[in-house]
C-alpha cells in the first residue's frame, strides 16, 4: 500500500510483515557543478512538495493519468537526492531491509542501463536500504555521481536523452522490495 503523508510517500507491505513500511522523501539540495571536480555531498534544503497526479486530472496530460503516482514540482535545472527511511523494529534492533529500484525516464539511475523490473546481482540494479540511506544522483562510474537535475524533455539534456534513441518517457520510477527471510 502506498500513501502519501506530509511530503513522504510511505510505502507498506503489511501481507509481509507489520513493520515492513518504508518511507520516501525527496530532497530539494544545492546544484554542483558538472566540471570533473570532486564535491562533498550538498546540503538538503527541505523536502519538495509532493501531489497525486489524480488531483490534477484537467491539466496533466493524460499519459500521467493512466500511469498515476505523484507530482514533485521542479524548476528546470533544480537538483534533488532522495531519502530513504525505514521502519525500525524495536524487538530486532534493526530496521525493516528493502531493495529499492531508482530510474529516471527508464534509465536505472544505480547502473545507467535500461530499467527492468527485476532485481538483478550481478551488476547490482537496486540499493539496499537501510544500508543506503540516499540515492544523490546516477552512478557514472566507480565512485562518481552525477546529480538528478530537472532538464526540458525533447531537448537532448536528459540522461534518458542521452542514452535511447526512442522518445523520452521522463519522470521517477521507482520499485520496493521488501526482504524476507528463506523459509
Amino acid at each position: 500500500m502506498i500513501t502519501l503523508e506530509h511530503n513522504v510517500l510511505s510505502i507498506r507491505f503489511p501481507e509481509v510483515h507489520p513493520d515492513a513500511q518504508l518511507s520516501i522523501e525527496f530532497q530539494r539540495t544545492l546544484r554542483i557543478p558538472d566540471d570533473g571536480t570532486d564535491y562533498s555531498l550538498p546540503p538538503g534544503l527541505g523536502p519538495f512538495p509532493l501531489q497525486h497526479v489524480d488531483d490534477y486530472m484537467r491539466s496533466v496530460p493524460a499519459q500521467w493519468l493512466d500511469h498515476g503516482g505523484v507530482i514533485l514540482p521542479m524548476y528546470q535545472s533544480e537538483a534533488m537526492w532522495i531519502n530513504f527511511d525505514s521502519n525500525y523494529i524495536e524487538d530486532h534492533q534493526a530496521s525493516y531491509p528493502f531493495a529499492v529500484k531508482i530510474a529516471a525516464g527508464k534509465i536505472d539511475a544505480v547502473t545507467g542501463d535500461n530499467w527492468t523490473n527485476s532485481l538483478n546481482f550481478g551488476p547490482q540494479n537496486y540499493v539496499v536500504v537501510p544500508e543506503q540511506p540516499w540515492l544523490d544522483g546516477f552512478c557514472v562510474e566507480q565512485g562518481v555521481i552525477r546529480q538528478f537535475v530537472a532538464m526540458p524533455l525533447g531537448q537532448g539534456y536528459s540522461v534518458e536523452e542521452q542514452l535511447k534513441d526512442d522518445s523520452p518517457i521522463g519522470g521517477l520510477q521507482i520499485m520496493v522490495y521488501p526482504m524476507k527471510r528463506k523459509t
